[in-house]
């Protein structure tokens, strides 16, 4: 298995990844990602023993921004900005979708 591959399906929340894990599952460089805890950018990870761990919520959060820094050229910044207006999205559509249903 290839490590682009690793996250092919869903991953649960108890799973962590390392900075490598990460790294391929979002086609970007580990230094990317480390830029980008150097500057808070992604408040969910975990460093445990100095070792980096990242969440399912944080692939997410590194795959948007990595796109959008990608395609529009986004400052790191801006690139969190909109990630956190893309989070808070997903969790009125639960909701909706939760009251709609109950």
């Amino acid at each position: 298995m290839r490590n682009d591959e690793i996250l092919i399906g869903t991953l649960m929340e108890e799973s962590w990844l390392t900075i490598e894990q990460m790294a391929a599952a979002c086609r970007a460089e580990p230094e990317w990602l480390l830029r980008h805890l150097d500057e808070g950018l992604f408040p969910d990870a975990e460093s445990v023993a100095g070792v980096w761990r990242f969440s399912g919520t944080c692939l997410l959060r590194a795959r948007r921004m990595h796109e959008l820094e990608r395609i529009f050229d986004a400052v790191p910044e801006l690139a969190a900005l909109v990630a956190d207006l893309l989070e808070e999205m997903d969790e009125l559509r639960l909701i909706v979708g939760r009251s709609a249903r109950g």
